[in-house]
């Protein structure tokens, strides 16, 4: 028995644990959706490089990495893909000039070996601003109801007020626990 295995036995407690991969363009609200998770104050600020947070909640310990979307970042993503639990995916409903090319990295994920059958979150976030796509649309856009290989969800939220991002988490939580 490990020490990390005794020393939870002697809590008492069976935390499970998890990886969830949080990804999306830049300017999509990662960063700010796991700030809310984190019950800390939101910052608007590009990531360079990546955030790693672990968030417990019910029993579950939830380690969520939190990838930079830039440009020149992206062709990194896929050095996080070993052993992810749930894909968090984040698009900017209000940028619907950038929504194909949310839709077109977003189809280049599904395809990597590492995360064949991953369930899949989409957060369609910014949908507190006008002129936001509505959630269906980027449903359309991303091909999700063409995913047959894989659970998947979207949920419209406002990372900003926190609205829905509680309840993606808890399908994110349902689908890690049901694993």
């Amino acid at each position: 028995m490990g020490l990390l295995s005794f020393l939870r036995k002697i809590q008492g407690g069976s935390l499970k644990e998890c990886r969830l991969l949080l990804l999306g363009l830049d300017n999509a609200g990662k960063t700010t959706i796991l700030k809310y998770v984190a019950n800390e104050e939101p910052t608007v600020t590009p990531t360079q490089g990546f955030n790693i947070k672990s968030v417990q909640n019910g029993g579950l310990k939830m380690n969520v990495w939190d990838i930079g979307g830039q440009q020149k970042i992206r062709p990194y993503w896929r050095n996080y893909f070993q052993d992810t639990d749930v894909l968090i995916y984040v698009v900017d409903s209000h940028d619907r000039l950038r929504l194909e090319e949310s839709a077109a990295e977003f189809s280049e994920i599904l395809h990597e070996e590492k995360l064949v059958g991953v369930p899949v979150l989409v957060f369609a976030n910014k949908q507190d601003l006008c002129g936001a796509a509505p959630h269906s649309e980027v449903a359309s856009t991303l091909g999700l109801l063409m995913l047959k290989d894989r659970e998947w969800q979207i949920q419209p939220c406002s990372a900003l007020s926190g609205e829905g991002v509680q309840d993606g988490m808890e399908w994110v939580m349902k689908h890690v626990k049901g694993k």
